[in-house]
């Protein structure tokens, strides 16, 4: 039996938001610390940084998944959808794997940085531009300070 667009849609939802909400915060905070160990984005204190960064709303996530089922359903044949429906873990991580490459785009990003702009706006309540971003660079180069002491060699990738 067909699923109707509407099933495709929210089968497609259910399944991208579940993985997202099985992202704990212990792991999320592990992949940001992993992430600027690597790039090398805050010294010796990536711990301490990681725990600065807040998490992201779910209703941006419901906003970016919900973009994704439109443009995905605006461009690929329902019946080819419904074989990716099948509840299967493959099929359900090739969604998965559609969606962020879908958020690697070039619109996506430009969405995205938006969308997180506008909430830092929401989340501090003024008018005073990126305060999220601002604060969290602030705090970042305290607890760089912090890390550095009175020693003035660099610390990390520096």
């Amino acid at each position: 039996m067909a699923m109707t667009p509407r099933q495709l849609r929210e089968h497609i939802f259910s399944v991208i938001i579940s993985k997202v909400e099985e992202q704990d915060e212990a792991r999320r905070t592990e992949a940001l610390a992993e992430f600027m160990a690597v790039t090398g984005t805050a010294g010796n204190a990536v711990e301490t940084v990681a725990d600065l960064i807040p998490p992201i709303m779910r209703e941006l996530y419901e906003k970016w998944i919900s973009l994704f089922v439109d443009r995905l359903l605006e461009t690929v044949d329902a019946r080819n959808i419904e074989l990716l429906c099948d509840g299967s873990a493959d099929n359900n991580a090739a969604l998965v794997l559609a969606y962020v490459m879908f958020l690697e785009s070039a619109r996506m990003e430009r969405q995205i940085d938006a969308d997180l702009r506008e909430h830092g706006l929401k989340a501090s309540g003024s008018d005073l531009g990126d305060v999220a971003a601002n604060y969290i660079r602030a705090q970042m180069s305290r607890v760089a300070q912090a890390a550095k002491g009175d020693d003035d060699t660099p610390k990390g990738n520096a």
